[in-house]
């Protein structure tokens, strides 16, 4: 009964208040369509990034397969709706959960590299996966896939975005977690304490790849229209650039790592001759100036039990 303490009451009704303003503004016509584009682009960003910040940041495993998951989700989810009719959160559960399989299979065998070993085999992993689709006339090949129906509202969006920093924050402040660090910070060390290091990376890849998969389900479910291109190797560079912008190791600088990014493409839209060039600019000076991203490694406080701050003060 320690997580219903005050703080974490308040917490939840904040949450709702801010769901309960989203949509009375989405209804009143207050927020435009083209402004929920971009809030669903933001929304799905988020999952990518914290999701990805889980293998890369936590784990320390740096990988380039990430769209692949979201391939997964976003093909599954478009299938489960469009051709056999299945309600939505079926069908997002259905593209996260293969993603999440895939991930293990392909875990496996590739975390026992590292480095830019481990980068080249879930980047020939996505391309696997992006050429499967691209030869595949059922899904729609190279022309893509239509006629996706348009299950993704503010209400989707919003809740499966707030469970996945939830679970995957208290995910990392769990036994399996600090695990994960643990390797992070010495794999060597880790494993001679008796940390199945294999397992664990395994373990951080398929949760991964379980939220990689809900995003891909997500965005299958609002653009109607998805192609294999659009989950090809830029894509996973995007999702790393946010995590690295907001900060590798923290959940809240990949929170805002996906909304300034999302932000700054978009105020650059009216000058598409120079976009690249300054958001490679403010990149750049990012990287340079501050390596730890924008909010370093500063942790994400959400939901804390009863009597934490005691037992802190205790272990200090």
């Amino acid at each position: 009964m320690k997580i219903f303490n005050k703080k974490n009451i308040i917490t939840a009704f904040l949450v709702l208040i801010v769901y309960a303003l989203g949509q009375v503004l989405i209804e009143a016509g207050v927020l435009d369509s083209y402004i929920v584009l971009n809030i669903v682009i933001i929304g799905i960003n988020i999952i990518l990034a914290v999701s990805l910040n889980l293998v890369t940041g936590f784990t320390g495993q740096f990988t380039l397969g990430h769209a692949a998951f979201m391939a997964i989700g976003a093909y599954t989810s478009a299938v489960a709706t469009a051709k056999f009719d299945l309600p939505f959160g079926v069908a997002i559960l259905l593209g996260a959960v293969l993603a999440a399989l895939a991930g293990i299979v392909i875990g496996i065998p590739t975390l026992r590299l590292k480095g830019d070993y481990l980068a080249i085999a879930t980047l020939g992993f996505g391309e696997i996966v992006r050429i499967l689709l691209l030869n595949n006339e059922y899904l729609g090949g190279a022309s893509g896939f239509n006629d996706i129906p348009q299950k993704t509202n503010w209400t989707w969006l919003y809740f499966m975005t707030f469970i996945t920093i939830l679970l995957i924050n208290n995910f990392i402040n769990s036994k399996s977690g600090r695990a994960c660090i643990s390797i992070r910070e010495d794999e060597i060390a880790a494993e001679s304490m008796g940390i199945n290091v294999t397992f664990y990376k395994v373990l951080a890849f398929g949760v991964g790849a379980f939220f990689a998969g809900i995003a891909g389900a997500l965005y299958s479910g609002y653009f109607y229209f998805i192609r294999p291109d659009a989950f090809g190797f830029m894509k996973s560079i995007d999702i790393l650039v946010i995590v690295v912008f907001g900060g590798m190791g923290s959940i809240l600088g990949s929170i805002a790592g996906a909304i300034a990014l999302s932000l700054i493409s978009l105020l650059l839209q009216d000058i598409p001759e120079l976009r690249m060039v300054i958001y490679s600019l403010i990149l750049f000076v990012i990287m340079v100036y501050r390596p730890q991203g924008l909010l370093g490694n500063t942790k994400l406080k959400l939901f804390k039990k009863g009597g934490s701050k005691n037992v802190s003060a205790s272990t200090k």
